[in-house]
């Protein structure tokens, strides 16, 4: 039988990361981290209090600033960092293009890029899906010629996260369209303050401006911007998938998500009971709670072979899969608790003159949410995957 039981030292680092916790996400950061227009001078205040503290990029070899933990330490800060309701750090400088240029960029790019990103001096955003090119990427189109030691690109990127607060993305771009799909991608690192470079807002559902349209006109980036080789740019892509889709999983986060709607349940009365009492409704909160710790033991497989220098494999998938769905069954589950209340349109009451405030929440979670079994890589294609190296088939 396995012993799950935290070992002493492990139990002291858990002591340390919760009194660091109680201390650097204080209830002002967490205000302003909550509000659209705070959001980026936020996140890099809390990147900042992680950097002073050596925690922000534990992942990293520790020769780059990475910390080393142990499997069991990153499960312990992962699950007490969503219990206070901490976000997670950015992942597309951190986790994302980092993974990248630790993997495959020069010496001389690893000395230009890593410290900015570890220091949150630089705001990366992801240059991958096009309207033409989302789920099935290898179709992208954008162009970039290569004119001396410069490549010009003519194109546009869509769905970039947060691009309006960048000042750099990593993009595919298409080299080569004689070959396969899959060959004639290149991975470059641009500039956002490039001329020929326009962003323009998306506006959403959920009423919050974080996706963005990236227009590239005659855009130069010079070749030492360039990851590796020339049309090898689909292999560096997919070792980054990888890592974005472990990320977009937020098991411990759904955790947290599904204990506040278990305390927003217990404070619903109808006739006299609560909501919890409903045997339906427990039935399903427990369902959810069940299907979360067999995830969290599948995201321990897949963290403990990273550890040992192996790639996660189909894991990434199934987490992907498994997780946003259990996402969204907790965010149907709270637009439930919130009943009728959250029915109510955005911008005709604010949630005190609505007199029912997380619903306000719920309904804005609900339609953000839907988006999650999409981006990274569709649900579908990740069955696909999964049914190619597991099956076989």
């Amino acid at each position: 039988m396995m012993d799950t039981r935290l070992s002493e030292d492990d139990l002291a680092f858990q002591v340390e990361v919760r009194q660091f916790l109680t201390e650097a996400w204080d209830k002002e950061l967490a205000a302003t981290y909550g509000n659209i227009a705070t959001m980026k001078e936020s996140a890099e205040e809390w990147q900042t209090r992680l950097y002073h503290k050596g925690w922000v990029a534990p992942h990293w070899p520790v020769e780059y600033g990475g910390t080393d933990w142990s499997v069991t330490q990153s499960f312990i800060y992962n699950s007490e960092r969503a219990a206070v309701g901490a976000p997670e750090v950015l992942p597309f400088g951190v986790t994302m293009v980092a993974s990248v240029i630790i993997a495959y960029g020069s010496d001389e790019q690893k000395e230009k890029f890593l410290p900015r990103i570890l220091k949150s001096e630089d705001w990366w955003c992801q240059g991958y899906s096009e309207p033409g090119a989302g789920s099935d990427l290898a179709s992208l189109k954008m162009r970039a010629d290569l004119e001396g030691e410069e490549y010009v690109l003519n194109g546009s990127k869509i769905w970039t996260s947060y691009a309006q607060y960048a000042n750099w993305i990593f993009c595919l771009v298409r080299t080569d369209s004689s070959g396969r799909k899959q060959e004639g991608i290149t991975f470059l690192l641009i500039d956002m303050d490039s001329p020929g470079i326009t962003v323009r807002a998306i506006k959403t559902i959920d009423g919050f401006h974080h996706l963005n349209e990236v227009f590239f006109d005659n855009v130069r980036v010079p070749v030492e911007n360039r990851i590796g080789e020339e049309g090898k740019g689909w292999t560096y892509a997919k070792s980054l998938l990888v890592h974005e889709r472990l990320n977009i999983a937020e098991v411990a986060s759904s955790k947290c998500a599904l204990t506040v709607v278990r305390e927003e349940a217990r404070g619903e009365i109808n006739g006299g009971k609560s909501l919890l009492d409903d045997a339906i409704f427990a039935k399903r909160l427990t369902d959810i709670e069940i299907e979360l710790m067999a995830l969290e033991f599948t995201e321990l497989r897949a963290l403990a072979a990273i550890s040992e220098g192996n790639p996660p494999g189909p894991e990434s998938s199934l987490l992907k899969i498994q997780g946003t769905e259990r996402q969204q069954a907790i965010q149907e589950l709270r637009m439930d608790v919130a009943a009728y209340y959250s029915g109510t349109l955005q911008g005709e009451l604010t949630p005190a003159g609505l007199g029912h405030v997380f619903a306000d929440t719920a309904q804005k979670l609900y339609f953000r949410g839907r988006a999650s079994s999409i981006y990274g890589g569709s649900n579908e294609v990740q069955k696909n995957i999964t049914a190619k190296y597991v099956l076989g088939l």
